[in-house]
């Protein structure tokens, strides 16, 4: 693994250094766009400064600045310097020399900036000096019509723009295989944005066969703010296998786990993350956001929006959900704050056309404010835009940096951030993360690891390309970094299944995908066929005995093709009303991931309470009791693990200061963080009334995990707020594991109800659990086996093995020109969930419950936390209260935090409050 560049360990390379080492025409196109090297301090930005030549050198780098820093523009400028001089020395052949990559399909802004414009501008410059050019780019993904896939074979591009599964595609078509032998580097644009999802982890795979293909090339990563950026590097170049170490390892004398022989390739890191100045501040409308009414705080929050709209020439508004950032469209312009002709609403909802017009329109700077849920977190370029405004909590510093970082998009401006919080637990939230974002903190990436719906994907694409030496296949696989601990005994897993080795497989028309066999002498079968069934099989290519893999069956191409990826369909889901049969509605899918049985939402204005799930219908029963699932559960992003161990840490700290010297110290210390003044009052006001109704010991803190219970007897429940301030992923493992055990205990159904600063479970007011007790004996290393257990059954493990059914090409979404929809695709998979289920070791039963355990329920943090119970480092204390402290408000109602969507709580919240005051004054 490389060091950091050279330029921030050693004396950097001045610009003009940099543009002297650059053709002609290129150092002339460059000082024409951005000024010679001693105008206004420079004309590259820290990262171009670094980039350029370790690009022009061939040297692997990864890139990480902020949005608009020109990472992607240096890469295809050393790149396209490369090109234009090879050309006029030797020529260009008919076939691609570099391959970007982007996770948006929508890559012509992008493009257009970032390649068109300096491929026209060199061309035109060398044109003056009389030298003809042919250097070509073009754009291919999923939309790309079959003419101009044709055009792409006799003219090649010599630089693609793709997507990671068009790259995938285009590594599985012979014809255009070919093309992609000459490939010398590889841009992977926006990695941070791919290194989470298990898209990441197919691309990792797919520049691995690339590299087999290419015989190597040099990789360039450009990734916004991210950490850890040695493992992003690693992810990005993958490892190297070693030569056998000794002849007994080369002979095959014992079983090689080759683990150990594989170093990462050389990468250097170019670390320009807080290369910008930053001026961010947190907002609160009002100092009490409990007395305040809903309303009031409304209203606050469209003044103070108002006024920064009006202070800034183009602002754009992230909200945290789709419908917040169309109602807050709609309110600036009822309040004239916007008119229609110069603001504008951008999210995934809205059609392509749409899209496009409203990105057309802050190229140009036409729009005074624009609002979006994430859609605009990447990939365009809005210069004009110079503030950015965030309502409500972003979950996360990276993600803050990524969004505030669409201000002031050009070098050398200040990025202008304001963040509005309107909820006492958010507001928390965005303290602290902006504390950390001025000192440089960054929330780890979580990469996807050994994922075996992934490899069956990619060993299947392998064998059609075959037949292939079995050591070249898993040799392939491990050298991808979510790969590099792979097992034996999980590739075995992953065979059995391609070979279909289990015993009534095939009679649910599930079927072999390749075969595995030793390379016979000669004299046996021909090896005409690559799909032997019997007999002896000999291939002159290969040695005698060698394993070999090839592909089963005459589809095997299309099947691949056709099903390829990563995405998982969605669809929504029919709302049924038990008994009668009543239809009320649909629900989006994914909100599904939130519900247990027992939860209740709101539906068309009606309360319901979910049962059950039965393919693409719910079962509901009418209630009315309170919500605890809010509408916009599903789409809001969970809080980082990383992030919530600095609110511990806060927490712990404001503690001291609070026993030191009351409420005073702590708005004093509060005054130091970039918060105004009634985010001050509100979070010193709000941790006071906690420490006095309920002592010190019920704030949650690096070292205690605070538990309250309280007795609702208007309800007949028993609630137990659990305030484990990790994040919405750790909550729901933990609350998971705990409900499963309170539940044996007790002898009753639990209710469980998952926020970002903890959980609530909830039983009959006759039952009771000494949850402190259980919190305290659950060991760490159980946690895999006992979350197996607590999602048996569950409506996540079906919907998640529907997912990883249809990646692992166990249920086909196409075949033969016919397309299954998600919805079907859930009726096929539930009727091999429990046959899957009963099968020893089955790939994709265990990647299904691998995914939901380590993915989504966040195991390592879970474990991380009860080994700190375990060995006495974090104390897990019981506070008995006849309502709910301040800290456990939001728990206790699950209110929508985005005021903008919520509905009236204020009442509950209120008496809440009302309590907390008298039992005080007491």
């Amino acid at each position: 693994m490389g060091t950091e560049s050279e330029a921030l360990t050693g004396p950097a390379a001045t610009d003009r250094e940099v543009l002297e080492s650059l053709a002609p025409a290129v150092r002339e196109w460059w000082v024409d766009q951005f000024g010679p090297p001693e105008q206004n301090g420079g004309c590259l930005t820290p990262p171009q400064r670094e980039a350029v030549p370790l690009v022009r050198d061939g040297e692997n780098a990864l890139v990480a600045a902020p949005t608009g820093s020109g990472k992607t523009l240096a890469s295809f400028t050393a790149i396209l310097n490369e090109l234009f001089e090879r050309e006029r020395a030797d020529g260009l052949d008919n076939a691609v020399y570099c391959l970007y990559v982007s996770p948006l399909k929508s890559l012509a802004n992008d493009i257009e900036r970032n390649l068109a414009e300096p491929l026209s501008g060199i061309a035109e410059r060398l044109a003056d000096r009389g030298v003809e050019t042919d250097v070509r780019q073009a754009i291919r993904h999923g939309d790309t019509s079959d003419y101009e896939r044709r055009q792409m074979l006799e003219e090649t591009p010599h630089i693609l723009n793709t997507t990671p599964e068009t790259l995938a595609i285009l590594l599985n078509s012979p014809k255009f295989r070919e093309k992609l032998a000459s490939v010398e580097y590889v841009v992977v644009d926006e990695i941070h944005s791919l290194a989470d999802s298990k898209r990441g982890t197919h691309l990792s795979v797919s520049l691995e066969r690339l590299q087999r293909l290419a015989d190597g090339f040099t990789r360039i990563g450009c990734s916004a703010t991210v950490e850890p950026l040695s493992d992003i590097a690693r992810f990005l170049v993958g490892f190297e296998r070693a030569e056998p170490r000794s002849a007994e390892h080369a002979s095959g004398q014992r079983p090689r786990d080759d683990h150990d022989e594989r170093t990462a390739r050389d990468c250097e890191i170019v670390d320009a993350r807080f290369a910008r100045d930053y001026d961010l501040e947190l907002h609160c409308p009002t100092p009490d956001l409990v007395n305040a009414s809903r309303g009031a705080v409304n209203d606050a929050f469209y003044d103070e929006l108002g006024d920064l709209i009006a202070d800034y020439d183009s602002t754009l508004v992230f909200t945290n959900t789709r419908s917040g950032a169309e109602r807050v469209l709609e309110t600036l312009r009822e309040r004239g704050v916007a008119s229609e002709d110069a603001s504008a609403c951008h999210h995934g909802s809205l059609s392509k056309d749409r899209r496009q017009e409203v990105e057309k329109q802050l190229k140009e700077g036409s729009l005074d404010v624009t609002t979006t849920s994430t859609s605009l977190e990447l990939g365009i370029d809005m210069p004009h835009v110079d503030l950015v405004v965030q309502v409500g909590s972003p979950k996360s510093v990276a993600s803050l940096l990524q969004r505030v970082g669409r201000a002031g998009h050009r070098p050398g401006r200040t990025v202008t951030g304001r963040v509005v919080a309107l909820d006492r637990d958010e507001l928390v939230e965005c303290a602290v993360m902006l504390r950390q974002a001025e000192r440089g903190f960054v929330d780890r990436v979580h990469i996807p690891e050994r994922a075996q719906d992934v490899a069956a994907q990619h060993v299947y694409g392998m064998a059609i390309a075959g037949p292939l030496k079995e050591a070249e296949v898993k040799a392939t696989l491990r050298s991808a970094y979510p790969y590099r601990e792979y097992s034996e005994t999980e590739y075995e897993q992953l065979l059995r299944y391609l070979t279909a080795d289990y015993d009534g497989l095939e009679d649910r028309n599930v079927y072999a995908k390749v075969w595995r066999d030793e390379n016979d002498p000669p004299g046996g079968d021909d090896g005409d066929t690559d799909d032997p069934t019997s007999g002896t099989h000999h291939y002159p290519d290969f040695e005698v005995g060698e394993t070999l893999i090839g592909k089963r069956g005459r589809l095997a191409r299309p099947i691949l093709l056709q099903n390829l990826g990563t995405i998982p369909d969605s669809f929504s889901v029919n709302v049924y009303v038990r008994g009668d049969d009543d239809w009320v509605g649909q629900l989006d899918e994914s909100y599904l991931d939130t519900l247990e049985a027992g939860d209740v939402f709101v539906l068309g204005g009606d309360r319901f309470a979910y049962r059950y799930r039965r393919g693409s219908k719910v079962y509901v029963d009418r209630t009315s009791e309170r919500a605890t699932v809010p509408s916009w559960f599903s789409e809001r992003l969970p809080l980082s693990y990383d992030l919530g161990r600095e609110i511990a840490r806060f927490q712990s700290e404001l503690v001291e200061k609070h026993a030191q010297g009351g409420a005073a110290a702590v708005r004093r210390w509060l005054r130091e963080f970039p918060v105004d003044g009634n985010a001050v009052r509100a979070l010193a006001r709000m941790y006071d009334h906690q420490i006095e109704y309920a002592g010190t010991e019920s704030v949650s803190t690096e070292d205690r995990i605070a538990i309250e219970q309280v007795k609702d007897r208007d309800e007949y429940r028993r609630r137990y707020h659990v305030r484990t301030p990790y994040g919405r992923r750790f909550n729901d493992g933990l609350s998971r594991l705990l409900a499963y055990r309170c539940a044996n205990e007790a002898n009753a159904n639990v209710a469980v109800s998952v926020a970002d600063n903890g959980f609530t479970l909830a039983m009959p007011l006759n039952r009771k659990v000494d949850v402190p007790r259980l919190l305290r004996e659950t060991d760490p290393e159980s946690v895999r086996a006992n979350l197996r257990d607590a999602l048996d059954g569950t409506d996540l493990l079906e919907r998640y093995f529907r997912i990883d059914a249809t990646r692992s090409l166990l249920v086909l979404k196409r075949y033969k020109g016919h397309e299954k929809s998600a919805s079907k695709q859930q009726v096929a998979s539930e009727m091999l969930l429990g046959f899957a289920e009963e099968l020893e070791d089955f790939a994709v039963i265990d990647e299904t419950y691998r995914e939901l355990i380590e993915d989504k329920l966040d195991l390592a943090g879970v474990r991380e936390v009860l080994a700190g119970v375990r060995d006495g480092d974090v104390e897990v204390t019981e506070t008995t209260l006849r309502s709910p402290s301040p800290l456990s408000f939001g728990l206790a109602t699950l209110s929508a935090s985005d005021v903008v969507l919520a509905d009236d709580e204020d009442a509950v919240l209120r008496e809440f409050h009302e309590r907390v005051r008298e039992q005080v004054e007491d």
